[in-house]
Parts: structure tokens; C-alpha cells; sequence
């Protein structure tokens, strides 16, 4: 077991690198398009070279990092060693990790995926992990548990803004969408966290969807891709997160890393979208 002082929960992690770093996070995606962009070879050397200048541009600039671990476990054992350094790195230049593995499953094999990226001692460890509610939140209970025992979060997908997902998170029932109800789950998870400090349980909402679900009761943050390329707007920010505005973090990942591979040119557009997105706490 690692000794030293409890690590504090995720969301009072998260409020504090928000206030300091604004509300952008800015993903890791090395797909093999962009890998052959930047003049890098398709393969762990290449997302390796990729996730470092990646980090050189804005690591140190925005309070989170979400690295995709799709693109990392295309390469077998050799992507997933790169993937473990890059969550390490992220945090030695003081950004939260936020992996989007989008886990889900049952029992013990939920369990499994919770040690794996929750554990203390584990080498994939974020300080956040995105997971698939779409076998029941209660599926989750183990990685809700891990969670809650070492101080990290969860971002439970909830209406995402991919085609596919309207007939079923927006299917509605005695409750209301599937959506709402995964979001009200995991704001009942978040109880009444300390006032103005988000608890450690958020969800996905993407900033394209025209039905979203209330986010009011969720006490929790919230992640919204969509923005940029895809068409969200700063506007459809403020519409969708409402009062849960202060603790989104609005996720720009491709607008940014086609900037690249010259790390100032990414630094400058993350200064400028950092600007941009940057959402004070209302009294």
C-alpha cells in the first residue's frame, strides 16, 4: 500500500484546479490521422512523442486532462505503458487525469475495472474515470465505492450528443428521460456536498443536444464535449449546464491538437480558448 495523507476528494480537487485554470480540458487523442499529421509513426512510439508535446503545450495551463485510451490500447502492452506514463505526467504537471475508458459492466468484473483505474496502487490510476451507466447505475456500485475510498471521480455518461444515443437516453419513462434519471443517480450518490465545492460524481452531457437533462440537482461536475468542430457554442454551455456551470468543464480536444505538432501554436490557442471558457462562481 502507498503511505502519506489521504488524498482530498475529487471534487474539491477539481473546484480548486478550476479556480486557478479556468473550466477548459483539453484532450489526448492520438488517432492515426493526426499522428500522421504531426510527421509521427503510427504506433506506441508515435502516440508516445504525441502525448509528450501534447503536454508540453498545455499541461500546465488547464485544470484537466482526458486522454483516450482507445488510441493507446490499439498498440497492445507497448500503448498501455505509454498510457501509464501520460496519466503520471499529468499529474507531475499539475492537472487532474480524467481517462476516457468508458467503462462498464457487472459484479465482479466492474470491480476489476474500478482496481484497475481507481486503485491506489494501480498503474492506469486517474483522478477520474468516465464509465457507461447503460447496464444500470447501480452496475457501478464498485467503481461509486473506489472512488469514494481513494478520493477520485466518476463522469457517468448520461445524454451524450452521438445520433445513436437519442432513442435511448432520451426514451422517457414514469421518471422521466433515461438521461435524467442517470443524472439524478448520481446526484443522490453526491449527497450535499460542502457549498460551492462540486461532489466527486459527474456526468457527460454533450453541448449539441437540444434535450438535455436538468442538471440543478446533480452537486456534482459536469464534462461537455461537442464544443468547437462539432458545433456547441459557448452559449449552449450556459443553456445545458445551468446552475452546474461552475464546476463543467468543457472539452476541446480536436480544434486544439490540429494545431499542432508546434507546441507554441497549441499553447496559444489553449490561452485563447482558456478566455473563453472560464466560469466564476456566482454568489
Amino acid at each position: 500500500m502507498t503511505d502519506g495523507p489521504p488524498r482530498a476528494p475529487f471534487g474539491a480537487r477539481l473546484h480548486s484546479a478550476v479556480a486557478v485554470r479556468g473550466n477548459l480540458c483539453v484532450g489526448i487523442d492520438p488517432h492515426p490521422a493526426l499522428l500522421e499529421q504531426w510527421g509521427l509513426g503510427v504506433n506506441a512510439a508515435g502516440v508516445r512523442e504525441f502525448s509528450r508535446r501534447s503536454l508540453d503545450a498545455f499541461g500546465d495551463l488547464v485544470p484537466a486532462v482526458k486522454p483516450q485510451v482507445a488510441f493507446f490500447e490499439e498498440y497492445g502492452s507497448a500503448g498501455v505503458a505509454v498510457l501509464e506514463g501520460v496519466l503520471r505526467d499529468i499529474t507531475e504537471v499539475g492537472a487532474l487525469s480524467v481517462a476516457d475508458a468508458k467503462r462498464g459492466d457487472i459484479g465482479s468484473t466492474m470491480a476489476g475495472y474500478a482496481r484497475a483505474w481507481l486503485g491506489e496502487d494501480s498503474p492506469l490510476a486517474c483522478d477520474a474515470l468516465t464509465v457507461s451507466p447503460y447496464l444500470g447505475v447501480g452496475s457501478l456500485e464498485a467503481a461509486f465505492d473506489a472512488a469514494t475510498a481513494t478520493g477520485r471521480g466518476l463522469f457517468v455518461l448520461a445524454r451524450t450528443s452521438n445520433p445513436e444515443a437519442g432513442g435511448l437516453q432520451g426514451a422517457t419513462g414514469p421518471a422521466g428521460t433515461v438521461a435524467q434519471s442517470v443524472v439524478d443517480e448520481v446526484g443522490r450518490r453526491n449527497g450535499r456536498p460542502e457549498s460551492g465545492v462540486p461532489g466527486s460524481f459527474g456526468v457527460v452531457v454533450g453541448a449539441t443536444v437540444a434535450d438535455p437533462p436538468r442538471l440543478d440537482a446533480l452537486a456534482g461536475p459536469v464534462l461537455m464535449p461537442g464544443v468547437g468542430e462539432q458545433g456547441g457554442t459557448l452559449a449552449d454551455v450556459r443553456r445545458i449546464a445551468g446552475p452546474a456551470l461552475p464546476h463543467t468543464l468543457v472539452n476541446i480536444s480536436r480544434h486544439v491538437l490540429r494545431a499542432g505538432p508546434d507546441v507554441d501554436a497549441m499553447r496559444a490557442v489553449v490561452r485563447e480558448l482558456t478566455a473563453t471558457f472560464r466560469f466564476e462562481e456566482t454568489a
